[in-house]
């Protein structure tokens, strides 16, 4: 399988969300589906883009926002660019961090992951990323 095809399988793997409101109970706003299928995207496909070997995802949800985390086996840091409308693409990161209550990333002994936590019920202080006023 091509790597765009196992970006889009990926994409539809975070579709799980969907169980957790009709099986579980927990809310799951139609927003948090869309960025969840983002952010999984917008990893995995750098990923594939930048790292020579294998990806893994993983998609945890433990008494709030649901965590996407990708693994691959370089120990390169993802650049984060500051906001630039004049540049063509590379934005991915940008609009990840900017949707996310949280985004980290950490080198391992072999390669690195990348983790974002997205919330799965919208915010009733309309904050998009549902991020906490200090």
């Amino acid at each position: 399988m091509d790597g765009a095809a196992q970006i889009g399988e990926t994409r539809d793997a975070a579709r799980f969300l969907e169980s957790l409101q009709t099986v579980h109970g927990l809310p799951v706003s139609q927003r948090a589906m869309g960025v969840v299928q983002l952010v999984v995207s917008g990893l995995v496909t750098n990923a594939h883009k930048y790292a020579p070997g294998p990806c893994l995802l993983t998609l945890e949800v433990s008494d709030g926002p649901v965590a996407v985390t990708a693994w691959d086996s370089s120990t390169a840091l993802p650049l984060i660019l500051p906001p630039d409308p004049a540049r063509v693409g590379r934005h991915g990161l940008e609009i990840v961090m900017a949707l996310c209550r949280s985004f980290e990333m950490h080198r391992e002994p072999v390669g690195k992951r990348v983790r974002a936590a997205i919330v799965l019920a919208d915010d009733p202080g309309d904050d998009p990323a549902g991020r906490q006023p200090m």
